[in-house]
């Protein structure tokens, strides 16, 4: 997985993903739209082929996209941990 940062500014955050797919993308969207601070979080794939998501989260003034961010994928991390540890007690 690649990141080019398009656009930033205090109050938005625009990027490319190398990659990644509906699967990560909309699980990543799904986790910023969450937080209270975030007032959009969505994605574009221009062509399905070329393997190129473009990202963008708009977050409320005062805050920081980038934190947002990191936070959303810091829930996502701890959701997958919680959800391995359950699987592998259920398997046993």
């Amino acid at each position: 997985m690649k990141i080019n940062v398009l656009k930033k500014t205090k109050n938005e955050l625009r990027f490319e993903i190398e990659g990644e797919g509906h699967t990560f993308c909309n699980l990543l969207q799904h986790a910023l739209l969450e937080d209270k601070s975030v007032e959009m979080a969505g994605y574009n794939i221009p062509h399905p082929l070329v393997g190129k998501t473009i990202f963008q989260v708009k977050i409320k003034e005062g805050r920081s996209p980038e934190r947002a961010l990191l936070r959303a994928l810091e829930r996502i991390g701890q959701n997958s941990n919680e959800f391995l540890e359950e699987f592998e007690k259920a398997i046993g």
